[in-house]
């Protein structure tokens, strides 16, 4: 009880425990590590069975004795009882082999596990009985090994100034007898920087240690417990409870019942308030201790035990009253709600027929505004129609007041020239220009150079356009220098409106089948249906298409880019 009070006691005076981010997943570990104990316990159940059958052959007494030595050692810290069973029939061979050294080896070996079955008298008589001027070395390494236990356990219930000096002069003897690299000198050292309260250098030394040590090992298991009373008693609780929580995950790993590293954590866990916590791990902690039969262990545990599970009582029993309280208010809540439920429902069955109504009148409304949609999209048909033909209509005008002016200015200059000329009486000469045909065609050609300037002023991508309707290896070429040739005069005027063959022909100064020929020639280079062709013309440059045509240019473009990009 002393030992519990002493490390709550400890847990006071290292203040309120905040736990760092890192300390999660190694307490994840941990609980992964209990959960799965059975299956560990298994493999060493199987390293047992197969020292069993190896002992069961045909064997020399030696053999026999390292056999169960070993068996011993995994009984050891597993099934304490066994082990001392294992150690007497070791006792018994050494006596019959009449070997002092392992008989010796054997007494100490008893000696340790009766140190922790708490049987102390049984420890002393045999720490007593060794005869230890015949002691090699090995042996005088495991001597005070053994009195270092016996007064650790011992005084685990009976503090005792005289036994702690007792311990600190068998390590010093340990230490001088020890290998200095060994891990076990390392460990002892760091220990009795523990015992002489020189804090530092001991972690210092285990942290160094451990970096070299290989995990899931014992000696990993003892280096990283000792870590953790280091930080433990300088108040780190989170690193305290990382190296326990490491300590504790290698002794599960190895089957190890007899741990104190699960019992401190448990001890932190429970101040900080994690009384579930807490309760698990010491439920651990004492099913290990009772199933290993280490008595001081079981006691220790036992004491701490009792102290957890009362405070997971009192935290059940105010969970249970919360709970009955919060089933209290559910029930209230429920009635309210089912009244609530029933409003809500009333009030649904109205709002239902509003909606209905509401629906009806909708579509009434949807009914009108759908034809209001129609009136208003035919309006902007119209409207848009009406503003291109305003617009073409303004733009001629002016061009043809324009070219009427340039063409009765030069009327006036040719009637002047031919004045002149018959003033002048040149008959050859005047009969000479009125048979020429030169002043006819060049004003046919300036008359064509100014209608196609004045229509790609009117619809600049005409060609483009134009050229987008026909197959890619028919479209129409210019030459250089040339605005419109026949071909896309023709079309200009189609565009324009003009759609009779006569009256282009007579424009364009061409014979009637030219026309038709040049026409029925782009409607098959087309790629659309024929029947569209000369529609879709009328729509370039235009934002709507002619009145009931049913195709817009829009369309046709949108559907030809799409098909570029198939």
């Amino acid at each position: 009880m002393k030992t519990v009070r002493f490390l709550l006691i400890l847990l006071l005076f290292s203040g309120k425990i905040t736990f760092a981010e890192d300390t999660r997943p190694v307490i994840t570990e941990l609980n992964k590590a209990i959960r799965n104990k059975e299956a560990y316990s298994q493999k060493k159940e199987k390293r047992i069975a197969r020292l069993k059958e190896v002992l069961s052959g045909n064997l020399s007494p030696l053999e026999q004795y390292n056999i169960n030595k070993r068996l011993c050692g995994e009984y050891q810290k597993y099934k304490i009882t066994i082990a001392i069973s294992y150690a007497d029939r070791c006792l018994q061979i050494a006596r019959s082999l009449k070997r002092d050294d392992l008989i010796t080896a054997s007494l100490l070996q008893l000696s340790n596990l009766y140190s922790s079955t708490g049987k102390f008298l049984e420890s002393q008589n045999i720490l007593k009985s060794v005869k230890r001027e015949s002691l090699s070395k090995p042996l005088w390494i495991r001597y005070y090994e053994s009195q270092i236990l016996f007064l650790e356990h011992y005084t685990t219930n009976t503090y005792n100034k005289a036994y702690i000096a007792q311990i600190s002069k068998y390590r010093d003897s340990l230490l001088n007898e020890l290998n200095p690299s060994s891990v076990k000198f390392k460990l002892n050292r760091a220990q009795k920087y523990i015992y002489d309260g020189k804090l530092k250098e001991a972690q210092s030394h285990l942290l160094k240690l451990l970096g070299e040590a290989k995990r899931n090992y014992a000696d990993y298991a003892m280096g990283t417990y000792l870590l953790a009373t280091v930080y433990h008693s300088q108040g780190r609780m989170d690193q305290a409870i990382h190296y326990y929580a490491m300590s504790a995950i290698t002794d599960i790993k190895n089957a190890i019942k007899d741990h104190a590293s699960l019992q401190n954590l448990a001890i932190v866990f429970y101040y900080d308030g994690e009384i579930d916590r807490a309760y698990t791990y010491t439920r651990s902690a004492i099913d290990d201790a009772i199933f290993c039969d280490v008595k001081f262990r079981t006691l220790r545990m036992s004491e701490l035990y009792s102290i957890i599970n009362t405070a997971y009582l009192e935290k059940e029993a105010k969970q249970k009253n919360q709970l009955q309280l919060y089933l209290l208010l559910i029930s209230i809540l429920s009635v309210i709600l089912t009244a609530a439920i029933i409003y809500v429902y009333l009030q649904m069955k109205k709002v239902s027929r509003i909606k209905e109504e509401l629906h009806i009148t909708g579509q009434q409304l949807a009914g009108l505004n759908q034809q209001l949609s129609k009136t208003n999209f035919h309006l902007s048909e119209v409207n848009a129609q009406l503003f291109e033909s305003n617009h073409v209509k303004e733009v001629y005008i002016a061009q043809f007041f324009d070219l009427c002016s340039t063409y009765i200015n030069k009327l006036e200059d040719y009637r002047k020239n031919l004045n002149k000329v018959a003033t002048e009486k040149r008959i050859d000469a005047l009969f000479k220009m009125l048979r020429s045909n030169a002043v006819v065609e060049n004003e046919i050609e300036e008359l064509y150079k100014v209608f196609d300037n004045i229509f790609l002023n009117l619809y600049p991508q005409f060609i483009h356009e134009f050229n987008e309707l026909l197959l890619p290896n028919e479209q129409v070429t210019l030459k250089h220098g040339e605005l419109l040739n026949t071909e896309l005069r023709i079309f200009a005027l189609v565009r324009l409106g003009i759609t009779d063959s006569v009256k282009i022909a007579a424009f364009l100064r061409y014979s009637l089948s030219t026309i038709y020929n040049y026409r029925t020639k782009a409607r098959n280079k087309a790629r659309v249906a024929r029947e569209d062709f000369e529609k879709l013309v009328m729509t370039i440059g235009g934002t709507l298409p002619p009145a009931n045509s049913g195709i817009t240019t829009t369309t046709f473009f949108e559907e030809n880019q799409s098909n570029k990009q198939l």
